[in-house]
C-alpha cells in the first residue's frame, strides 16, 4: 500500500510498495496490451525508413510528381529524418519526464500522423524534406516516451526480452514496407506519381488506429508516485491487480520491499547532468557507444541497401522489397528467438556478444564482396546472419539506457543517448553511405562496411567491460530515484552491491 495517499500533492514522503506490486504481477492479458498498444509505433517506424529506402529510385523516376534525385532521398531526405528524431526526442524527452508518459505518447503519435499524412502530398523536394524532418521529430518523442513507459509498466523478470522484441518489431515494419512498396512502384496497378503517396498515406492510417487503442494504456505509477499523484497510482495498480487475479484465479503473492520518496514535481537540468555524467559516468560511456555503433550501421544499411542492390547487383528497382524483406525477417528473428537470454544468462554477455559478432560477420561480409564473391541473393543471406545479431544488440542498446540510470531521468536519459549516438552515426551514416555507394566502386562500399563492423565491434568491448547486470531487477535496484528517501526494505546485500 502506498502511505499517505489521500491527497495529491508535492513535497510530502511516501512510502509505497507500488514498484515492488508491478514487477511481483505474473504475466497476463494486461501485459499484452501494453505490448500492442505502445510497442505498434515502431512497426510505423520500420515501414517509414524502408519504405523511402525502397522507394528512392521511383521518387527520382520523370513523372513521380516529385522534382528530387535518388540520392537526395538516401541522402539528404534520410538525414534529415534522423535529425528530425534526435531534436524530437530531447525535446519531447524532457517533457515525458516533466508531464508524464501518457500524454506524450499520445501527442508523438500525433505529430507523426499529420507528418506523415502531409509527406504524401509532396509537390517539390523541400516540402518532402520538411515533412521527413517532422515525421523523424514525432518519431523521437515515441522513442522517449514509450521506451520510459514500458520498462515502468513491464515486470521485472520480463522486462529484457520484452523491450528488446518490441523494439525488434521495427522489422515487422520493415517487411511490411518492403512488401508495400513492391505493390506500390508496380505502374500496372497504381500510377507512377499516385504508388508512392499511398505508402505514406497508409502510415498515417495505421498511426490513426495505434491512437485508438493507445488510448487505454494507462500513465506509468511510478511517474505518477513521484510527482505526487499517489492517489491515482494506487487506483492504476489496484485495477491491474484485480484483472490479474481475475485472469489467474488466485491471489497474488505479498509484494517484496518498500520504497520511501520526497515526492517533488521536476528535476533540474543540472541534476540530471549531475547524475548522467557525474554519478553514471560508466554507463553514460556504456550507452554512447552502444548508440554510436547500432545508429551508424541501421542508417546507413536501411537506407542504403537498395541502392547497393540496383547499383552493383543489376537488380530492378521494382524488386529490391524482395531481398529488403527477408533481411527484415532475420532482424526481427534476432530480438525474438535471442530476447529471453538477455533475461537469463544476462545483459552483460547478451550484450557484448551480440555486437561483437555482428561486428565480425560484418567484415566477413565485406571481405566476401571485395573479392567479387557475393550475388544479391548470397549478399542478402550475409545480411541477414549479420543483422540477426546486430538487432538484437541494437534494441538492447534502447534496453540498457532506459532501465540504467534515476526514474527521474528516465526519458531524459533515452532521449539524449538516442539523440548523442543517432546524430553522431544516424546523419553521418546515410550521408556518408549515400556517397561512398554512389561512386560505384567496389572499395567505397567495403570501406563503409567496415567502418559500420569497426563500430560495433568497439561498442561491443566497451559492453564487456561496463554493462550493468540489470537482468531480473527492479528499476529502483538498478538506480534509486534521486527522490528516494532510503534503501527499500528487505534489499538484499547483493542488490546494494550491484546498484
Amino acid at each position: 500500500m502506498t502511505s499517505p495517499g489521500a491527497t495529491a500533492g508535492t513535497g510530502r514522503t511516501i512510502t509505497t510498495s507500488i514498484p515492488a506490486r508491478l514487477d511481483r504481477l505474473p504475466w497476463s492479458r494486461w501485459h499484452w496490451t501494453i505490448v500492442i498498444g505502445l510497442g505498434t509505433v515502431w512497426i510505423l517506424d520500420g515501414l517509414e525508413v524502408t519504405v523511402v529506402g525502397n522507394i528512392a529510385s521511383r521518387l527520382s523516376e520523370s513523372g513521380s510528381g516529385l522534382p528530387i534525385t535518388s540520392a537526395q532521398v538516401t541522402g539528404v531526405a534520410a538525414a534529415l529524418y534522423v535529425a528530425g528524431a534526435c531534436s524530437g526526442a530531447l525535446f519531447w524527452g524532457r517533457l515525458t519526464d516533466r508531464f508524464g508518459r501518457k500524454k506524450l505518447f499520445m501527442i508523438t503519435l500525433a505529430v507523426y500522423l499529420a507528418a506523415t499524412a502531409l509527406t504524401s502530398i509532396s509537390f517539390d523536394a523541400w516540402w518532402f524534406f520538411l515533412f521527413r524532418f517532422l515525421t523523424g521529430f514525432g518519431i523521437g518523442g515515441e522513442y522517449a516516451a514509450i521506451n520510459s513507459a514500458i520498462d515502468e509498466l513491464i515486470p521485472a523478470p520480463y522486462r529484457g526480452r520484452v523491450d528488446l522484441i518490441i523494439n525488434g518489431s521495427f522489422w515487422l515494419g520493415a517487411v511490411g514496407g518492403s512488401l508495400l512498396s513492391i505493390v506500390a512502384l508496380d505502374t500496372e496497378i497504381f500510377p507512377i506519381d499516385v504508388g508512392w503517396r499511398l505508402t505514406f498515406a497508409l502510415g498515417a492510417v495505421l498511426a490513426l488506429v495505434i491512437l485508438l487503442v493507445r488510448r487505454h494504456v494507462p500513465e506509468s505509477p511510478r511517474w505518477l508516485l513521484i510527482h505526487g499523484r499517489d492517489r491515482e497510482a494506487e487506483e492504476i495498480v489496484t485495477s491491474i491487480e484485480e484483472r490479474v487475479e481475475a485472469e489467474k484465479g488466485e491471489k497474488l503473492p505479498r509484494p517484496e520491499g518498500e520504497l520511501t520518496i520526497h515526492q517533488r514535481r521536476s528535476v533540474s537540468f543540472a541534476e540530471i547532468a549531475r547524475t548522467v555524467f557525474g554519478k553514471y559516468r560508466r554507463r553514460s560511456v556504456l550507452g554512447f557507444s552502444l548508440f554510436i555503433g547500432q545508429a551508424f550501421l541501421y542508417n546507413a544499411i536501411t537506407f542504403g541497401f537498395g541502392a547497393i542492390l540496383t547499383t552493383f547487383f543489376d537488380v530492378p528497382t521494382g524488386d529490391t522489397g524482395y531481398y529488403f524483406a527477408v533481411i527484415a525477417v532475420g532482424n526481427f528473428c534476432g530480438p525474438l528467438l535471442l530476447g529471453k537470454l538477455f533475461d537469463t544468462v544476462g545483459r552483460r554477455v547478451m550484450i557484448s556478444s551480440t555486437y561483437l559478432l555482428s561486428g565480425l560477420l560484418l567484415f566477413g561480409t565485406a571481405w566476401l564482396f571485395d573479392r567479387g564473391s557475393l550475388s544479391a541473393t548470397t549478399m542478402t543471406a550475409c545480411w541477414c546472419v549479420v543483422l540477426f545479431f546486430a538487432s538484437a544488440g541494437a534494441s538492447s542498446a534502447y534496453l540498457t539506457v532506459s532501465e540504467v540510470f534515476p526514474m527521474e531521468t528516465r526519458a531524459m536519459s533515452i532521449a539524449f543517448f538516442y539523440a548523442l549516438g543517432t546524430a553522431a552515426g544516424g546523419i553521418s551514416g546515410p550521408l556518408l553511405f549515400a556517397e561512398l555507394t554512389g561512386t560505384g566502386k567496389v572499395g567505397d562500399t567495403v570501406l563503409a562496411f567496415q567502418i559500420g563492423a569497426g563500430l560495433m565491434c568497439a561498442a561491443g568491448l566497451v559492453a564487456a567491460v561496463l554493462a550493468v547486470n540489470a537482468e531480473r531487477r527492479s528499476l529502483e535496484d538498478i538506480a534509486r530515484p534521486l527522490t528516494a528517501a532510503k534503501e527499500r526494505v528487505g534489499q538484499s546485500a547483493r542488490e546494494r552491491r550491484m546498484a
